[in-house]
């Protein structure tokens, strides 16, 4: 016969109660867009370039990281026949909320010559990146090419360039969630939150 154990927890102990992120770093970080009208914006988009595109076969090509949740996302909304490739481009490195110099590693995009593209990239900032990737996929034989962000920063284009697609027009500040990070932080938030405290 076995005998009978009893387990005693400090009184502040949950068990498999998990931190709500909002509730973690409350102190640090101000919900910008809540996670609701992101996924209601999603859908929005989703219509306009299923009507854009209609019946032609699109390629999305997501910006790495930060586009990855945006494009997961939006493609399950899409009534289209496409194909979905990625580029890696990032001018931030480490915890920095300043842009660098910018790199390119074109290594996971597929063969586009001849195909119709949408360019899809996490947010506008000064306009440098998403402007180096539209002339590299210039040089590549595309169809046609498209551009289309989650968050446009105000007040921050150094170059020229209007997405096809908008998701939603933001102050200048440093935002994460929904894919954007701090040093490879905060990426799997379902909101965009600005960081009130990152350097």
């Amino acid at each position: 016969m076995l005998g009978s154990f009893c387990l005693s927890f400090p009184d502040k102990f949950v068990f498999n109660s998990p931190i709500a992120p909002k509730q973690r770093w409350a102190r640090s970080m101000k919900v910008l867009i809540p996670a609701a009208k992101i996924q209601s914006r999603v859908v929005e988009l989703a219509l306009q370039i299923a009507n854009d595109y209609q019946d032609r076969p699109v390629t999305i090509i997501g910006v790495l990281t930060g586009s990855l949740i945006f494009l997961a996302d939006l493609v399950r909304h899409l009534n289209l026949h496409l194909r979905i490739g990625f580029i890696q481009a990032s001018s931030y490195r480490g915890a920095t909320t300043s842009p660098g110099e910018l790199k390119v590693g074109p290594e996971l995009l597929p063969d586009v010559r001849g195909r119709h593209i949408l360019l899809l990239d996490d947010i506008l900032d000064t306009g440098q990146t998403l402007n180096r990737l539209v002339q590299h996929m210039q040089t590549l034989g595309v169809a046609s090419l498209r551009t289309g962000v989650l968050l446009r920063k105000q007040g921050r284009q150094q170059v020229h360039i209007e997405p096809d697609y908008t998701g939603f027009d933001i102050p200048d500040a440093f935002v994460v969630g929904y894919g954007l990070d701090y040093n490879d932080e905060y990426r799997h938030l379902p909101y965009v939150a600005i960081l009130n405290d990152a350097q």
